[in-house]
């Protein structure tokens, strides 16, 4: 059995689309791409696919990643030519590798977020950011089915930072740029809570809803601050692999008896 590892976007319009919406999108391409897909057991069998930790509904996401399971080899970029075109414009497949190490879900530690704020004055927001990255605590408030929910979105900021205004904006139109880096905890802190945060610890309140947009996610460098691409293992692997296979070919061929 052959696993594939793809990275997906949610772009323009589609970011609206719930995780629910895009699995029936991405079964019906894999039914179009006539992909070989492997099937669970039991009196209801599906597709063998593993999707992790998809971005909530209404963000764009840059950076969205599962695994699919095949009962015959195929060629990851070929595959993932075939699936992208078989998705509405916007769900677009834009990496595909072979799963050549495990733990693909151990990998997404943090994700790194865009977050635009129209009719905010950048001054503005860099008073907010100051405040919420001094604070102690940013106790914010969550609507959950079992009720509101307190509880301290501080600690899993890694990072929050104020950048230039966007090219695409009139010079007299406000529009404050943040970048967000948040480890995935438990409970789970969303771009939308850091927003409540810097509500509640500066009164920054956009005017209009924030377009905000994963960019990465992946394993969190507590050195550097970074997120790394949870895929590069694979291509590692892969390329190791190559590489042993090229230097198996040119080795030289032992002489039999005389």
């Amino acid at each position: 059995m052959q696993r594939i590892r793809l990275r997906y976007t949610k772009r323009g319009r589609l970011r609206f689309t719930s995780h629910r919406d895009f699995q029936r999108a991405f079964e019906r391409a894999l039914r179009r791409a006539e992909v070989p897909m492997a099937y669970s057991a039991g009196f209801t069998p599906h597709p063998k696919v593993s999707y992790a930790n998809a971005a909530p509904t209404g963000t764009g996401s840059e950076a969205e990643y599962l695994e699919i399971a095949l009962t015959e080899a195929r060629d990851p970029e070929t595959l993932r030519v075939l699936l992208d075109e078989s998705l509405p414009a916007g769900l677009d497949v834009i990496e595909a590798v072979e799963a050549r190490t495990s733990g693909l879900a151990d990998r997404l530690t943090a994700s790194v977020w865009e977050l635009r704020l129209d009719g905010v004055d950048p001054a503005d927001a860099r008073r907010a950011v100051e405040a919420f990255t001094e604070a102690d605590t940013v106790e914010v408030q969550r609507m959950t089915k079992n009720g509101v929910r307190t509880f301290d979105a501080r600690p899993a900021v890694a990072s929050l930072e104020t950048h230039g205004a966007p090219a695409d904006r009139p010079t007299d139109q406000p529009c404050a740029i943040l970048r967000l880096v948040v480890r995935h905890v438990t409970p789970a802190v969303r771009p939308d809570d850091v927003l409540s945060g810097l509500r509640a610890v500066a009164d920054l309140a956009p005017p209009v809803p924030a377009a905000v947009t994963r960019l990465a996610q992946g394993l969190f460098d507590a050195e550097t601050g970074t997120v790394t691409d949870p895929l590069a293992p694979d291509r590692e692997a892969a390329g190791a692999l190559t590489a042993q296979l090229a230097a198996a070919a040119k080795a030289p061929t032992p002489e039999g008896p005389a």
